[in-house]
């Protein structure tokens, strides 16, 4: 995610020259490099978490959980009716109908009572051990990866310089709203002010609650940071907002692929993959930006 605006010959010295001046290097090795390690974590990781959820789906608020309780705010499940089996989905009590999708779904004359289907699922069939093997080996890579790139980011200035929102991004957010309401897209080498804050919220925010609140429901970390639970208001809580914060990390995938989609594909996915990038034609009062790596 890192946006790295340098001349050709800074950012690649094996790069052949171009005449073309609006397309730049836009995006570093590394940056590429921690974007692909952290998508196919994510991925690894939400499908195999669904299927641990599939252990106990349900959602509780508080340190306890049981028939003792009336704290669940969310459930997926079960239940049969005059007209057979039928999946549910609970959310703070209101109950709706899943059939199919949620609850009770598979091949026709095969279905089962299962949280999440098959299809959305590593293993697809129901193997808890395996999933938790691959859960934590990807959060792992996840977390060390997140580490290193905030300490080099650090270092070399890419947050304050190209992450942290200023004056005049906060300034300019009415109109980008504006503008990304009406598709309209500048491609310039900088990130407009939405990018800088969604980005900014994932990277700071709910990765590193993911993580933390995936500490937290580890009994094995509960000897080494006992506070967390305290602090997350119980293990329950922190399972509760783990799970909010994986939905929100699909949303976020959503709507990157539609921004994708909308502001040019093949444009957005050379700079992911090879660091070029085409930038908008410079206008005739523009004057060029030099900025260091």
């Amino acid at each position: 995610m890192e946006s790295v605006a340098r001349s050709q010959s800074a950012a690649d010295p094996g790069a052949s020259a171009s005449n073309d001046k609006t397309l730049i290097y836009r995006q570093s090795r590394w940056t590429r490099l921690t974007h692909w390690l952290w998508a196919i974590s994510l991925f690894f990781m939400l499908l195999s978490g669904l299927q641990i959820f599939n252990a106990r789906p349900q959602l509780y608020i508080g340190k306890q959980s049981g028939f003792d309780y009336n704290n669940t705010i969310f459930a997926i499940g079960a239940e049969n009716s005059d007209a057979g089996p039928r999946g549910y989905t609970e959310i703070f009590g209101k109950r709706f109908d899943t059939t199919g999708l949620l609850g009770w779904s598979g091949p026709a004359g095969q279905e089962t009572s299962r949280a999440f289907p098959s299809w959305a699922t590593i293993p697809s069939y129901y193997d808890l051990g395996t999933a938790r093997v691959i859960h934590f080996f990807f959060a792992w890579i996840l977390t060390t990866t997140l580490i290193v790139w905030f300490v080099a980011s650090t270092a070399n200035g890419h947050l304050r310089r190209d992450l942290a929102p200023r004056l005049d991004d906060l300034k300019r957010l009415p109109q980008d709203i504006v503008d990304h309401a009406k598709l309209k897209f500048h491609h310039k080498r900088e990130y407009n002010t939405l990018q800088k804050m969604a980005y900014g919220g994932v990277l700071f925010v709910l990765l590193p609650l993911m993580i933390i609140t995936g500490l937290a429901m580890s009994p094995s970390m509960n000897s080494v940071l006992p506070f967390l639970n305290d602090l997350l208001g119980g293990r329950q809580t922190a399972r509760t907002i783990h799970f909010t914060v994986m939905v929100l990390l699909v949303a976020f995938f959503v709507v990157h692929i539609l921004m994708i989609l909308a502001a040019g594909p093949i444009n957005e996915l050379r700079s992911i993959i090879t660091g070029w990038y085409r930038t908008d034609p410079p206008a005739q009062d523009d004057k060029p930006v030099e900025r260091s790596a």
